[in-house]
């Protein structure tokens, strides 16, 4: 069980992260502010955590947060 990185945003002075884990049988996708688990969602395959945590990742953006790695 390998948990990744899939993007991080900053916004004055504040970061916030999507990290992907897979287990058997579902995918978990985790959401940290400054470090901080403010959420997790688990989906049936990683298309669809992907495609999720990449609709949220646009909408920070729109809202002016950058990306950062």
């Amino acid at each position: 069980m390998t948990t990744d990185r899939l993007w991080r945003v900053r916004k004055d002075h504040t970061w916030i992260d999507a990290h992907v884990q897979e287990r058997e049988g579902a995918v978990e996708v985790r959401y940290f502010y400054d470090g901080e688990p403010i959420f997790s969602q688990h989906w049936p395959t990683r298309e669809l955590a992907l495609t999720d945590a990449a609709a949220r990742l646009h909408s920070l953006q729109r809202a002016g947060w950058t990306t950062h790695w």
